[in-house]
């Protein structure tokens, strides 16, 4: 039997998205004023400084957990509703944290670009 000859199988939805990127072209980023240019680089520079303490504090967090866990063997032998506290901990106390670190530092970056 001959080796058939294989067809890509796509809705006409996804091919005519595929058709329409092919004929923008690529890509291409902006070119900026030189002032613009400094002063979005400034921006940068100073946003990626600003985003230093909250990156320390999701790691602290995170891996902080595991030390707090071995710090405490009594997490695991506590139980509410017939679950580990351990494994309340590890689902509920993170994701709070972390919209709130993000939350924080979003903050922290439009107050920058505000004054700016």
């Amino acid at each position: 039997m001959p080796a058939s000859k294989r067809v890509a199988v796509m809705s006409p939805q996804t091919r005519h998205a595929h058709s329409h990127r092919r004929l923008r072209g690529r890509f291409r980023v902006p070119k900026l004023d030189p002032a613009d240019a400094e002063r979005a680089l400034a921006l940068y520079r100073a946003q990626r400084r600003r985003a230093v303490a909250p990156l320390v504090l999701m790691f602290a967090g995170m891996l902080g957990l595991p030390v707090v866990f071995a710090a405490l063997p009594v997490l695991d032998q506590a139980r509410f509703a017939g679950i580990p506290l351990s494994w309340i901990v590890i689902v509920v106390l993170p994701y709070p944290g972390l919209v709130l670190l993000a939350r924080w530092q979003l903050r922290r970056a439009e107050r920058l670009e505000d004054d700016t």
